[in-house]
């Protein structure tokens, strides 16, 4: 089980029309210019920000190419203000106004009938262990051309490169600039960013290459950045990412439909790891990346191909297979031999929607849709949809009953006798009180440490209607206060294309539902929401783990709470070296962290892993799982991003005064929820020691002064880039 994680952000790009030169043009649009409290520039000194006033926003006025096929184009630099304020115009040689720029330029067009860039500027560069050449798209620096001001902040650039003779003046053409600004001489860092403008020399409306749209990427790359951090849009790399571009090193081409395809199939990728060897001779080493919808299922081909997200192609990756990107991803298929491809050579792509259609009449056949369904979300399923309509009997001592109901998708009740047996089941999982979890005692009879589960289906009572009522078996602690809470849970198994060659055997859960209620007669108060399972689905899709069982937070945090650790599988383990290893906490916000921390576990600075055994003695450790995020200069596993998954700045409200999280793993076996937060990720033995000098026997943890919303070193600060 690996999870891999991250999240949304905000898309940078519209699409406008302008009226330029008689032509249609189409450009990147306005971009948010105000700080925010994820970047380091908020927390800078007042005076500091109005004198620099950091911040990097190209735009792109016009382009054009002259009667001696000179191409040229008249952009704008300006900065990110302060809240309130307008952007004002940059000089690019940092003399006027802080920070040199340094911005680059790409030019490439559409030729008639293909959907892929062209670029008019390419280099064929040499293998680093010498030999193999290869053709690679490129662009040209702002002191390749010429470079004239037109004002402060405007300039225009005309190409070294010129366009050939015969260039097809009706062709959609793409200019595209990206730069970086150089602020660390104020400690605010480098300023990144680029622009792309699309015109048709002739006139006319700009035919559309708008297939993947970079908010789609920014859903788990949170801020998409490459090649040092400067490229930040898919609108700007396929200007080079095209058929022309190729690695010398490994052969492999840098084709978006193929590179990205092969990125992301990673460790699913059938035959050997796809690699590339960048910049400085880098290797790029994608085989141990996983896909985190749903999670790690690399089918769910429409989490980047977004039907909703406006784009004018998005639904090409269906209506037109081709062999470079289907094969991508199936890279065992010999489209020339036909092997793995039903023994049927294919010599171009002219006949693959032939048998490739859009959606056949079979689940798993090999139509688009059907060859790319997750089994776990068949249209065949008939559903299983619960919830919780009241609590009786709910109150300090005393065994509650549940009336909750559980239907199909077409509304009507699913019995009893039809959740037994194979994969069907249902569950109801009592904990409390809401203030938090994980200490309470449900009997000596309950192994489950703060909670306590049973099932339902043997002796619940139920109506056709699907309304059924239990009553709990254990009773609610007779000194209990506050709120408690009740949560279901229920899955069923199914089979696809039974009897058939293409049968195959999934399951599918009901979304988890969880029921408040007052067990002293005060208010019901829910818990306290850190974490949205909207933000989980922005990279995972749909998460859902525990075999199709669990889909919400507020599920989650019943059993993963400060008590719980995987000692009662320890034993069972399949990995001999796991039997005798200290059990692992798996405390919700521990947990998390730790998954998502990842391979940044091995750094040198932290040097831990974190390995869970679970259902049956599983093996799942995460140490392999490469959060995606991005830092400033394109870096993934960036998790200081705390704001991808918490909400309203919950990542800078300690949680001071709660349960303390008991981990037979840690350096110290029971911490506070605050030390146990943050030792996640820095697990040092001196971040250990500072928690635990700032923890009072009697008052608790003090990290809230320093760390909290307002503290000098507010979790948001320190994280912030």
């Amino acid at each position: 089980m690996r999870i891999p994680s991250s999240v949304f952000a905000v898309g940078r790009y519209a699409v406008v029309l302008l009226a330029v030169a008689g032509s249609v043009a189409l450009m990147s649009a306005p971009k948010k210019t105000n700080l925010t409290v994820h970047d380091k520039a908020f927390y800078a000194d007042a005076n500091t920000i109005q004198f620099v006033r950091p911040g990097l926003n190209i735009s792109i006025v016009s382009a054009k190419i002259a009667a001696d096929f000179t191409i040229s184009v008249d952009f704008k630099l300006t900065d990110t203000p302060p809240a309130g304020q307008a952007p004002q115009p940059l000089d690019i040689q940092g003399v006027n106004t802080p920070g040199p720029i340094s911005v680059s330029f790409l030019i490439g067009y559409l030729p008639s009938n293909q959907e892929q860039f062209q670029s008019y500027i390419t280099r064929v560069v040499t293998a680093a262990t010498g030999g193999a050449q290869a053709t690679q798209a490129t662009g040209e620096s702002m002191t390749t051309g010429v470079l004239t001001p037109v004002t402060q902040g405007e300039y225009v650039y005309a190409f070294k490169a010129k366009a050939p003779a015969s260039y097809d003046k009706t062709a959609t053409h793409r200019i595209g600039i990206y730069g970086s600004r150089n602020l660390t001489e104020f400690d605010l860092g480098t300023n990144y960013d680029d622009a792309t403008y699309d015109w048709v020399p002739a006139g006319g409306t700009p035919a559309p290459r708008d297939v993947v749209r970079t908010p789609d990427c920014n859903r788990c790359h949170d801020s998409l950045a490459a090649h040092g951090g400067s490229r930040k849009s898919v609108e700007l790399c396929i200007i080079c990412h095209t058929p022309q571009t190729t690695d010398p090193d490994t052969g492999n081409t840098v084709d978006m439909k193929v590179f990205i395809h092969k990125i992301h199939m990673g460790a699913s990728l059938p035959v050997k790891p796809y690699q590339i060897i960048g910049f400085g001779n880098a290797v790029n080493d994608y085989s141990t990346v996983v896909f985190p919808a749903n999670p790690g299922d690399p089918r769910d081909c429409a989490v980047c191909h977004n039907p909703n997200n406006g784009a004018a192609q998005t639904k090409v990756w269906m209506t037109k297979p081709s062999r470079a990107a289907c094969g991508s991803c199936h890279n065992d298929v010999n489209f020339d031999t036909g092997k793995n491809h039903a023994d049927l050579p294919q010599v171009s792509d002219n006949l693959c929607a032939g048998c490739h259609i859009v959606q056949g009449e079979t689940e798993f056949d090999v139509s688009i849709l059907g060859a790319h369904e997750n089994p776990t979300e068949s249209p065949s399923a008939p559903g299983v949809n619960v919830a919780i309509t009241k609590v009786d009997n709910g109150t300090a001592g005393k065994k509650p009953t549940v009336t909750f109901t559980i239907k199909n998708n077409a509304g009507a009740g699913i019995p009893m006798s039809a959740m037994t047996g194979g994969s069907n089941r249902m569950a109801l999982v009592m904990a409390g009180p809401t203030s938090d979890y994980g200490y309470t005692s449900f009997g000596s009879d309950v192994t489950t440490p703060g909670y306590v589960s049973e099932n339902p289906v043997p002796t619940a009572q139920c109506a056709s209607d699907g309304t059924c009522v239990y009553t709990f078996t254990h009773a609610i602690p007779a000194t209990a206060k506050g709120t408690y809470s009740i949560g279901i849970e229920a899955r069923r198994g199914i089979t696809i294309n039974g009897g058939t060659a293409i049968q195959q055997t999934s399951e599918y859960g009901a979304t988890n539902k969880v029921f408040n209620f007052s067990v002293d007669g005060s208010p019901p108060v829910a818990r306290r929401t850190v974490v949205s399972i909207d933000n989980c689905n922005q990279c995972h899709n749909k998460l859902t783990v525990h075999g199709e069982n669990r889909n919400q937070i507020e599920m989650c945090v019943l059993c993963h709470n400060p008590s719980e650790n995987d000692s009662s599988v320890r034993s069972s383990a399949t990995v001999p070296a796991d039997k005798a290893a200290p059990a692992q906490g798996v405390n919700f916000d521990y947990m998390v962290h730790r998954i998502h921390l990842g391979e940044r576990m091995l750094d040198p600075t932290i040097n831990t892993t974190y390995t869970i055994v679970g259902f049956q003695g599983s093996h799942n450790d995460f140490t392999d799982v490469r959060y995606p995020a991005m830092n400033a200069t394109g870096t993934t596993g960036h998790v200081e991003a705390c704001y991808v998954c918490h909400v309203k700045g919950s990542e800078a409200v300690l949680p001071v005064g709660k349960n303390d999280v008991t981990n037979p793993s840690a350096p110290i076996l029971k911490v506070g929820a605050v030390t146990s937060a943050c030792t996640s990720c820095h697990p040092q033995n001196s971040t250990f020691a500072h928690a635990r000098s700032n923890t009072d026997p009697q008052f608790g943890e003090s990290c809230d002064i320093c760390h909290g919303t307002n503290g000098q070193f507010s979790t948001t600060k320190v994280h912030a880039q």
